[in-house]
């Protein structure tokens, strides 16, 4: 008889589930409070998109390995629905390709975390959105949060609202 898959996260690997944990936790400690998989509104998905204390918005891109760091072209679409962005990373990547130019280190910011615990390396650069694009991403957030809130206790509501974002 086959066994199924362990489906917890492995809180010591490099993977992109315990790099979340870590940040969220990081995050949760500095009343900055965050949602994953966060739909964007020109198609591409934030891996953390959330607020903090004073209504600023945070988006966080998690890379697990080199390869996938170098190669990711979509990540500047991020910029125009946050204030600050940050690199996201578990601490056995090389993180000298962040400081080239193309990554543009003077507007983001790095964050290296594990399944427990993250740390800012590098603050991320305040970018203000304006107040009426910042109001709209705020209040996504918010819907989106209150939804998966709801499907999350009664998931037969899932089919009652499938409008994205």
């Amino acid at each position: 008889m086959a066994t199924k898959p362990d489906l917890k996260p492995q809180l010591d690997g490099p993977d992109a589930l315990s790099v979340c944990r870590g940040i969220t936790r990081l995050f949760a400690r500095n009343d900055i409070w965050v949602l994953p998989e966060m739909p964007l509104r020109n198609g591409r998905r934030a891996d953390l998109m959330g607020v903090d204390a004073k209504g600023r918005i945070i988006i966080v891109e998690i890379k697990v390995s080199r390869a996938d760091l170098l190669s990711d072209a979509k990540w500047p679409d991020y910029l125009d629905f946050c204030d600050r962005f940050y690199w996201g990373l578990p601490p056995q990547i090389d993180r000298a390709p962040l400081e080239n130019a193309g990554f543009m280190p003077e507007c983001c910011g790095l964050i290296v975390a594990d399944g427990y615990d993250a740390e800012i390396v590098r603050p991320a650069p305040s970018r203000p959105l304006a107040a009426a694009r910042r109001k709209v991403e705020v209040e996504r957030l918010a819907r989106a949060a209150l939804r998966r809130s709801v499907v999350a206790s009664d998931p037969e509501c899932s089919a009652w609202g499938q409008v994205a974002g």
